[in-house]
């Protein structure tokens, strides 16, 4: 190799060096500021949209595994796409906690209501002499039963809901619906349409 072939070889060693050194800086401090932006974002995402924390989640492992490869460039590029993923997320995160707080007030509203209406009715037919032609013990027993179900459900709905716990609440108070539905079914009595 010739002193000149040499020395450019050289040069050009130092030139990819200095550039990569140049971009380690940008690199590290855009791999910071994602992290910061998903974390800020990751309680509200972890409640209401856990499946897709995961994908930001390995967008920052890619980025910090170019950087730890000194991949400046690559980890740069990643960690630059990885805000508008928190955008993303952050924004189905409040669609879905938009959706569970509608579910949960008119769940909040008609339940109660409903479950006042069943109450009555299985007191009725407990205090009863004679069962009406459409009902037995048994039937009634079930609906008894069935009640219990729902309040003690609708009760652990309204506690997870106080705990800010909303994704379990509506599964709670959407289960209680649902046995409350069936419980009516039993009594005879009517189902309200939000109750179908």
């Amino acid at each position: 190799m010739s002193k000149k072939l040499a020395f450019i070889v050289v040069v050009l060693a130092s030139l990819t060096a200095v550039a990569c050194s140049m971009q380690k800086g940008p690199a590290q401090a855009a791999i910071a500021a994602a992290e910061t932006a998903f974390n800020s974002a990751k309680p509200e995402a972890e409640k209401f949209v856990p499946d897709q924390v995961k994908g930001v989640e390995d967008a920052i492992a890619t980025a910090k595994d170019s950087f730890a490869k000194g991949d400046y460039q690559a980890a740069l590029t990643a960690a630059q796409a990885i805000p508008a993923q928190v955008t993303a997320l952050t924004a189905a995160a409040a669609a879905r906690k938009g959706e569970l707080t509608k579910s949960w007030a008119g769940l909040s509203e008609g339940l109660p209501k409903v479950v006042e209406a069943i109450q009555s009715r299985v007191d009725i037919l407990a205090k009863a002499r004679r069962l009406p032609a459409d009902m037995d013990k048994a039937k009634l027993a079930s609906a008894q039963d069935g009640l219990k179900t729902v309040t003690d459900t609708w009760a652990q709905a309204k506690t997870a809901f106080d705990a800010g716990n909303l994704p379990d609440a509506v599964a709670k108070a959407g289960t209680a619906k649902a046995k409350a539905a069936e419980v009516l079914g039993l009594l005879g009595m009517p189902v309200p349409a939000g109750l179908q």
